[in-house]
């Protein structure tokens, strides 16, 4: 599991300073969580191939997560692309984006599939073999969503040395994997756990934008490998966050600390800060495990 963040800044960007967008690359997919101003840019800075994204969740609908959206849908399409692309939303981008591209006569040639959400609750909204996401409901100015990434338990492994020292056909080594006894070469059944291993631990990630500091995301994000928290403010401007529905470093710190998760990484910063590393040392007065997001930073999520 591997993040890129694109963008950890909050308002407006500047130069050195890109608004919200991030890259989860789980499973063999490519997930695109927010879209602001500059991500096909910062796309290519990276060298992360556009073909691979078929799905984009959009926290909320603030231009500094969302207003990279229709450019990168535009792109698309110049570059023929030809496979669907899931957008999973609040509802109304739907509205905003088909009504741009109607204005502009740039209808796509691939098939554009929104999921519009409005649940206050905790929701899966997209689930395959291998992953599942949930929606995460903060508490902003608008109606937000974080999002849960979490990977599905892998099959068994096969602890091939044992598997041949008991001299078991391939032909089973599948139904090892998916946790059966089998029978060997010589029709003697071998127990499924002295010639596998568990499966390795399924990772997740927890992307919470936008919000105040709440309480309730502790139960939907307990135990994640890493948790991304918005840190707009620091703690000498508490107020401020309270009043603008946002969260201070200290606080992110307290739902890391409350959720027990694995890592903190902290972003979003006001641009009225000259510097990162004081939301860091606030933070870890709390809890001890914090890293800074930085644009093009990555982190292997373990």
């Amino acid at each position: 599991m591997k993040l890129t963040i694109l963008g950890c800044h909050s308002a407006t960007p500047k130069v050195g300073s890109i608004t919200t967008s991030q890259v989860l690359e789980i499973k063999k997919h490519t997930f695109l969580i927010d879209c602001g101003e500059g991500t096909q840019v910062e796309l290519r800075r990276r060298k992360i191939k556009f073909g691979r994204i078929k799905h984009i969740f959009i926290s909320h609908l603030h231009g500094d997560h969302v207003f990279g959206l229709s450019g990168l849908v535009s792109t698309f399409n110049l570059l023929s692309r030809d496979a669907d692309l899931h957008i999973y939303a609040p509802k109304g981008l739907k509205e905003v984006i088909t009504l741009q591209m109607k204005l502009a006569k740039s209808w796509t040639n691939y098939n554009l599939v929104f999921h519009e959400l409005s649940s206050h609750t905790s929701e899966m909204i997209y689930e395959d073999d291998q992953v599942e996401v949930h929606t995460i409901p903060l508490e902003h100015r608008v109606y937000t969503n974080g999002f849960l990434f979490k990977e599905k338990i892998g099959p068994r492994r096969l602890d091939i040395n044992a598997v041949e020292a008991n001299d078991i056909d391939v032909a089973y080594y599948r139904k090892l994997q998916q946790g059966y006894d089998v029978e060997n070469n010589q029709g003697e059944l071998i127990k499924n756990n002295t010639v596998t291993k568990s499966a390795k631990p399924p990772k997740s990630y927890a992307f919470c934008s936008d919000t105040v500091y709440n309480e309730r995301v502790v139960p939907i994000i307990k135990n994640v490998n890493a948790l991304y928290h918005e840190s707009t403010f620091l703690d000498i401007n508490k107020e401020l966050a309270e009043t603008t529905k946002h969260s201070t470093a200290k606080q992110a710190a307290e739902i890391a600390k409350q959720a027990e998760v694995g890592l903190l990484i902290l972003g979003h910063y006001s641009t009225r800060y000259n510097g990162f590393e004081p939301f860091k040392e606030e933070a870890e007065t709390i809890f001890n495990k914090v890293e800074l997001a930085l644009d093009g930073r990555e982190f292997l999520i373990e």
